[in-house]
């Protein structure tokens, strides 16, 4: 069946580094764009990224801009996205998103905190 399973997520001080990881399995991955979604608490799902199928092409939330990073690993099924300079307002749990089949994982929480 279909899975992504994220990883990476915990505890990091402010101007820390954290990368998250996202497991595919049982779907074309591919074949599928693919975003990170973050939500903090009484918040709105935000997009945070997002990756073409290849890798070729990339968007990224203003926040984040300059500071994450995301890329893909076709050949190991697997999605990432590097956070750097992480803020206290970067603390939400992230969610890995098959955009082009609008599947989700689990999420991972990030918590940004001296």
């Amino acid at each position: 069946q279909v899975q992504l399973v994220e990883s990476g997520g915990g505890l990091v001080q402010p101007g820390g580094s954290l990368r998250l990881s996202c497991a595919a399995s049982g779907f074309t991955f591919s074949y599928s764009a693919m975003r990170w979604y973050r939500q903090a608490p009484g918040k709105e799902r935000e997009l945070v990224a997002h990756i073409s199928s290849a890798g070729g092409g990339t968007n990224y939330a203003d926040s984040v801009k300059g500071r994450f990073t995301i890329s893909r690993d076709n050949a190991k099924n697997t999605l990432y996205l590097q956070m750097n300079s992480l803020k206290p307002d970067d603390t939400a749990m992230y969610y890995c998103n098959a955009w082009t089949y609008s599947f989700w994982g689990q999420g991972t929480q990030v918590t940004v905190s001296s």
